[in-house]
């Protein structure tokens, strides 16, 4: 009987081990591995190998977690290649699911009041309801249960829920109001004047609103205190979104661009031309890595804003009144009275892919101007606010089947909500934390480092500004007088050369006086030997 060898056992496990990593590597790998043969100082190429090795551990240990993941998602699968996912109806996928789950598609008809925009809370418990002519209802959605209702008898334009199921703001005609979870008036946010979208940072209890003035204004809702005002400059505002990963807020403008703001900023963060005509609608995935906008110019483009580029367009039969994209990465647009479901359009754009031909599901046709779109999280389903009232559609594969329930639970009850309020006004992140590399924290700031040193040090003889302009030239070879002459050729008298000029005569009397001085100081028979330069 032949025993294989310990040096054979040890190749076999690591090709195992090796085979094992790269499966891991492809879900969960963070880029391209640092290699450290060129790195000639040791401590330096010690580091690298050491940060290697342990994201080489953090993916195999992310590997080994999906045996906590219970639940799979699952898509539509045609059986041949004639049959398309979006012939399916809804009706058909009722019948062919589980009673509980045909519950989650149904449809409300409010013909008085729309049209509809809708929200769901951040654990998809409860649904948010606000009609354009002053309508607004709260409800939980999976029981048919009815939260609060109100009839405004003025304007709404967007709704959105706070960091729970128990405060939600509306964007009133003249105001941004907020309400409790029994429809009583908390607030009236006075500095938010006729806005247009709302947005709500849950990490930084920011409540953000982009106004028909083209202003931009931040509220911290745990204070009430206004954190900044924003000026656009670009005209009325088009759409707005967050990005999840990092809290900047996306505006699309009229003349086709979108630009990113932080409340650290008075300027825009990027500027980049998106369409040829105005922005409809935007949508961020939950990584933070793309961007799908729709525009005027009956276009819908996939960004990525890592590098911001344009990976993929499609063109659309009508503009795209609304975009959203799930946590599986479906991707939902609304154009006129049609809901296009796309599957693989942000894999296609990672890979380097030919575009996706068709949709992967499609709802509408029924003479239901489509107003917003929104995925309900951790459910496959698909909320649609429509002129005509509210549809809940079934979109199997969409949502994220396994849910953090330190980070919102579906399943909550009274006690658990308490709790994650607490902890979260405790653990809030500060306004000026918001930057478009979330990694920045946590780093040395060298610069202001380096300022507070100067600051400090009380020895440090004060700076000339004399000194930064002249270099070590002397007479008509300074740089000071070669400025002077090629500024004095013309006939336009600048205020640069203006401080110029008075600043050399400044510095020719100082050098006067100081030679005067040392004469002075020498006496009569020895002043002539004084420097120049004293």
């Amino acid at each position: 009987m032949v025993h294989p060898t310990s040096k054979a056992v040890m190749s076999a496990e690591e090709r195992a081990e090796k085979q094992r990593y790269a499966q891991a590597e492809k879900t969960y790998g963070r880029g391209k591995a640092v290699s450290s043969k060129g790195v000639h100082d040791k401590k330096l190429r010690a580091n690298l190998k050491a940060q290697e090795a342990k994201q080489k551990q953090a993916i195999l240990q992310a590997k080994d977690a999906e045996i906590l993941l219970e639940h799979e998602a699952g898509f539509l699968e045609p059986e041949g290649e004639i049959e398309r996912t979006y012939k399916v109806r809804q009706d058909e996928i009722q019948e062919s699911v589980g009673i509980e789950t045909a519950k989650k598609g149904f449809e409300l008809r409010l013909n008085d009041f729309g049209p509809y925009r809708m929200d769901y809370t951040r654990n998809g418990r409860d649904l948010l309801l606000a009609g354009r002519k002053g309508h607004v209802a709260t409800m939980d959605w999976r029981d048919g249960k009815l939260g609060c209702e109100l009839n405004l008898n003025e304007t709404v334009r967007d709704a959105r829920w706070l960091h729970n199921n128990q405060f939600f703001a509306v964007a009133q005609k003249k105001y941004v109001y907020i309400y409790d979870h029994q429809g009583v008036e908390l607030h009236c946010l006075s500095k938010h004047l006729e806005p247009l979208f709302l947005e709500f940072l849950p990490y930084h209890f920011l409540l953000a609103s982009a106004q028909i003035s083209g202003y931009l204004k931040y509220t911290d809702t745990s204070t009430g205190q206004t954190v900044a005002e924003l000026p656009t400059r670009l005209g009325r505002p088009t759409a707005l979104c967050q990005n999840p990963s990092n809290a900047i807020l996306h505006v699309g403008h009229q003349n086709g661009t979108v630009t990113l703001w932080s409340p650290n900023s008075q300027t825009n963060l990027v500027k980049a031309q998106v369409h040829n005509g105005p922005v409809r609608s935007l949508a961020i995935d939950r990584l933070g890595r793309y961007m799908v906008s729709t525009g005027q110019d009956q276009k819908m483009n996939i960004w990525d804003i890592r590098m911001f580029k344009e990976v993929h367009s499609y063109s659309c039969y009508q503009p795209g009144a609304s975009l959203s994209i799930s946590d599986r990465g479906l991707t939902a647009v609304g154009w006129g009275t049609q809901v296009s479901v796309w599957r693989g359009l942000l894999d296609a754009a990672q890979a380097d892919h030919e575009k996706v031909q068709s949709p992967y599901m499609a709802w509408g046709g029924d003479g239901q101007r489509i107003e917003n779109l929104r995925w309900c999280p951790y459910e496959d389903v698909l909320g649609v606010g429509h002129d005509q009232g509210f549809a809940s559609l079934i979109v199997p594969g969409a949502g994220e089947p396994n849910f953090d329930s330190l980070e919102a639970n579906p399943y909550e009850n009274v006690k658990q909500r308490q709790e994650a309020e607490v902890h979260s006004l405790l653990t809030k992140l500060q306004p000026d934390m918001i930057s478009l590399d979330p990694n920045v924290i946590g780093r040395l700031d060298t610069i202001n480092d380096k300022k507070m040193r100067e600051v400090k040090d009380l020895d440090r003889r004060p700076e000339e500004h004399m000194e930064k302009i002249k270099n070590r030239g002397r007479g008509r070879n300074s740089a000071l007088r070669k400025y002077l002459r090629k500024k004095g050729r013309g006939n336009v008298i600048d205020e640069k050369r203006l401080k110029a000029e008075a600043l050399r005569k400044d510095h020719a009397e100082r050098r006067k006086g100081q030679l005067q001085q040392a004469r002075d100081d020498l006496g009569p028979a020895l002043g002539r030997f004084a420097k120049r330069d004293a």
